[in-house]
């Protein structure tokens, strides 16, 4: 095995007889490094998104989030829910109100999420770090109950971020049928006032439907004592949340449901996820189509050293030992091509990371980030060099046979 390998070794940095050989064969190694350099570069930059996402939905969604598997309410004194709220690792507990609504703004109108929320919402989730204003994160005082509306249904409503008429909630009666000639009578209705805050998740799916209020006033205006729609949890620091979860489903049973946060949104993660899987095929072809290179290098240096293996095999090498030196030379491209581009890849994320070479869009701040983000991990490094190992073995293992029978009868 050490012949073999010490041979091709040489045969990679040494000068062939035909100076079109050695451009090939650089023309292969750097083939393959851009390719791998695009492929760290590219997975790296989805993982940025990700977790850029991921960032945005912590601020809103808790670390767990408890739901009915049957019917959308349950209440909260329910024993099984208490002796989850009992538990040492449960650090803040708040069960959560969610009814649909219809705002009215002056003389606009729009459907609406009405989530109703305890006081301590801030210690459950990151909420301070998407608030936008002058005012403060309240619910509700001796005088006045107040809602905070997303960014687009502040738009879409016209309120500005510090109203001053209050936003009219009208919530259909949950035990009485609308009645058609007096549609009125089969509304209820409520005053929510403006802390002088909204908040801005930068997902449509909140800031464009959701408006938070106190659970005191979601459950009087829709006539509810105890019942919530979820409860929503924050673990201590040092807890492990998948242990918890699984531990959590277990005391509650088939009748609720324990959600994390990718959990709870699956449909965005999972399409995130199919993105970056169709980026590294689409990829993957690319290297495929750059190994073509490899394998014209392989069968001109075969020929090329056509009577170095003659004298090789009347020295009493044999058709496979002498097929094994074309096939560590293709490997040694592949390997050098694949460790200068992860080392490339590796150092443009970085510069990426810390200086934010390359901008969004024309520089100005019409996104939420400035620069594309970047976040290298380990397993897409790994997964990138097996890839290339992979491809450039398949490769070159069948123009080295073809040739070697050909040429070494």
């Amino acid at each position: 095995m050490k012949l073999p390998l010490y041979i091709a070794w040489r045969y990679l940095f040494s000068k062939k007889s035909h100076n079109a050989i050695n451009i090939i064969s650089g023309i292969s190694v750097c083939g393959i490094s851009l390719a791998t350099l695009a492929m760290v570069c590219t997975l790296s930059v989805i993982n940025g998104f990700q977790e850029m996402v991921e960032h945005f939905f912590t601020a809103f969604d808790p670390e767990l989030k408890i739901i009915s598997a049957e019917g959308k309410t349950f209440p909260v004194t329910d024993q099984r829910i208490q002796a989850v709220k009992a538990l040492p690792e449960v650090e803040v507990f708040m069960g959560t109100l969610e009814e649909q609504v219809m705002l009215q703004y002056k003389e606009r109108q729009v459907t609406a999420i009405l989530k109703g929320v305890e006081d301590n919402f801030e210690q459950l989730t990151a909420i301070d770090s998407i608030l936008y204003g002058t005012g403060r994160f309240v619910l509700h005082d001796e005088v006045a109950d107040y809602g905070i509306p997303g960014a687009e249904l502040m738009t879409v409503l016209g309120t500005g971020v510090e109203f001053i008429d209050p936003i009219r909630v009208y919530a259909p009666r949950r035990d009485r049928k609308i009645n058609v000639a007096n549609p009125a009578n089969s509304f209820v209705t409520g005053r929510l006032f403006s802390p002088g805050v909204i908040f801005a998740v930068n997902q449509q799916e909140y800031d464009a439907n959701y408006m938070l209020a106190s659970l005191a006033f979601v459950r009087k205006l829709f006539n509810y004592k105890d019942e919530v729609t979820a409860v929503e949890l924050r673990l201590h620091p040092q807890a492990d949340i998948a242990q918890m979860q699984k531990r959590i489903q277990a005391m509650l049973g088939n009748g609720f449901q324990v959600m994390d946060r990718y959990e709870q949104q699956e449909d965005v993660f999972r399409i995130m996820k199919v993105e970056k899987f169709v980026s590294y095929l689409f990829l993957t072809f690319i290297l495929l189509i750059a190994s073509f290179n490899i394998m014209g290098s392989i069968s001109m240096l075969i020929i090329d050293k056509k009577d170095d293996a003659l004298t090789l095999r009347n020295l009493g090498a044999s058709n496979p030992l002498i097929g094994r030196i074309f096939l560590f030379e293709g490997w040694l491209i592949s390997a050098v091509g694949a460790v200068t581009g992860i080392i490339a890849g590796l150092a443009l994320c970085l510069l990426q990371q810390h200086f934010g070479i390359i901008k969004l869009g024309n520089g100005e701040s019409s996104f939420v980030i400035d620069t594309y983000p970047v976040s290298v991990e380990p397993a897409d490094v790994i997964l990138v060099a097996i890839t290339v190992l992979a491809i450039g073995f398949l490769a070159i293992r069948y123009p080295v046979r073809y040739f070697c029978r050909r040429l070494l009868p």
